[in-house]
């Protein structure tokens, strides 16, 4: 009885290694038919997705692709002529851009543009061949969707424009669109679409027929940047402080309304990002004001005017100058002291800090 018990577990060892090896076998084959099932699979023809969308709706005269790429055509990145960026780098057309264009021009339910357009945007900055091969038509194509009903079509319309902007010779053709983007920003209250819009023209040089419109939007610009939205927000100020630079426009923005508590803006509570974009406004609106054509002509504010709000009589911002300096950001540490020079010489006698007088000084006001 004694020498049969370790028998016994021999054989149950046995037993044990034997079932061990066999489930492993069996994971193993297991694993082995998920790959070989996985390399099989072909995705469905058809679907939503914006690419297959495309694909169903060729161009006129274009040819609709073939379900299956020769062998020559097959790259090493998987699938039929594999990923359109790798097939660039190696000087080839991958015709995405091209396709994703033309079916805009189909109909399609707001969803369907919104991501043809999402689509085309990542193609423009990832193709750039594809994308400088474009025409002037198919920016007008996407212009037209800013005519949309759908705000996400017009979001990703402005986006798409944004991207094409990065081209050359597409900057003329999109200034174009710029009184229909400034309409947008003044008759339309979302955000994302204010931030879309005013990236657009941030990136742009705004023409001179456009100044009219400006003048026009120029309170709504003021509401944006007086919200609760720091990205609206850092926008907004950023084509402010372009457009104080215009000569013909900087009086339309020193009498523009603001809000009382307008100068909560240059709070140190306030971001970085945006503390350093007001200042630049202020510092930009300081020295266009104080420039001697500028000051040729007796200017007249309204009372609740930005011009009083920063450098009226009963003006607070020297204050709120002084507490930035001892800002934790260098950058907004600096660019308040710039503000604060700006404030206490005259532009024209800058060169010359012995004609600004100590009697004269803005921060000398109780």
């Amino acid at each position: 009885m004694g020498k049969s018990v370790p028998q016994d577990l021999g054989q149950l060892d046995i037993r044990k290694s034997v079932v061990g090896l066999a489930m492993g076998a069996g994971a193993i084959y297991l694993l082995y038919k998920a790959i070989k099932t996985g390399i099989k699979y072909q995705p469905p023809l058809c679907s939503t997705s914006p690419i297959c969308i495309a694909r169903e709706c060729p161009g006129l005269g274009e040819r609709a692709l073939s379900q299956e790429a020769p062998a020559s055509e097959v790259s090493s990145v998987g699938g039929p002529k594999g990923l359109a960026i790798e097939r660039e780098r190696h000087g080839r057309d991958s015709g995405e851009l091209r396709r994703l264009l033309n079916s805009l021009e189909c109909k399609q339910d707001e969803y369907t543009r919104s991501m043809i357009l999402h689509s085309i945007t990542r193609c423009v900055y990832l193709l750039e061949a594809e994308a400088s091969a474009c025409t002037t038509d198919d920016i007008m194509l996407v212009g037209s969707m800013l005519d949309d009903k759908d705000n996400s079509v017009r979001i990703q319309a402005l986006n798409t424009l944004k991207a094409f902007s990065g081209i050359r010779k597409f900057r003329l053709k999109i200034q174009e669109h710029s009184i229909k983007v400034l309409e947008l920003i003044s008759t339309i209250w979302d955000s994302e679409l204010h931030i879309a819009s005013l990236r657009l023209l941030n990136n742009l040089p705004l023409p001179d027929f456009a100044h009219p419109q400006l003048r026009r939007v120029m309170p709504a610009l003021m509401e944006i940047l007086q919200s609760n939205y720091i990205l609206a927000q850092v926008q907004a100020i950023r084509l402010l402080s372009s457009l104080a630079q215009k000569n013909d426009l900087l009086y339309d923005i020193l009498n523009c309304q603001v809000h009382s508590n307008f100068l909560n803006l240059f709070q140190a509570t306030q971001p970085g990002s945006l503390l350093f974009e007001v200042l630049l406004f202020a510092e930009r609106l300081s020295e266009g004001r104080n420039t001697s054509h500028y000051r040729a002509v007796k200017w007249h504010y309204n009372e609740k005017s930005l011009h009083e709000a920063l450098f009226g009589d009963e003006s607070r911002l020297a204050d709120r100058l002084l507490a930035l300096v001892i800002h934790p950001e260098e950058e907004v540490q600096i660019q308040a002291c710039k503000v604060i020079v700006s404030l206490q010489c005259p532009q024209d006698m800058q060169v010359r800090p012995s004609f600004c007088q100590a009697s004269h000084s803005y921060f000398d006001r109780e």
